[in-house]
């Protein structure tokens, strides 16, 4: 039997994506969450530059819907090529 889930779903979820900042990673990133959650609201969206200036963070906030959807979420974003890190 399978462990029970911690998370009720559907409920809010965020995810924080560390990226290159570069033209494009949010734009990027906003595809993939609607490509998952089509309710997803890019206006939620926050950022955070690294002190260096070099490195961006998302934070996006996806609809989350079940495990299988949350695993291939951040396997779809941990591939990005401008990604770095999901947390």
């Amino acid at each position: 039997m399978p462990p029970e889930s911690l998370i009720t779903y559907p409920s809010p979820f965020p995810i924080k994506v560390m990226g290159t900042k570069v033209d494009g990673l949010v734009h990027a990133i906003t595809l993939i969450a609607h490509q998952f959650d089509p309710t997803f609201d890019a206006s939620l969206i926050e950022l955070r530059e690294s002190k260096g200036g070099k490195y961006l963070g998302v934070t996006i906030t996806v609809t989350a819907t079940s495990r299988e959807q949350l695993d291939e979420l951040y396997r779809t974003l941990s591939t990005h090529p401008l990604v770095k890190v999901v947390l």
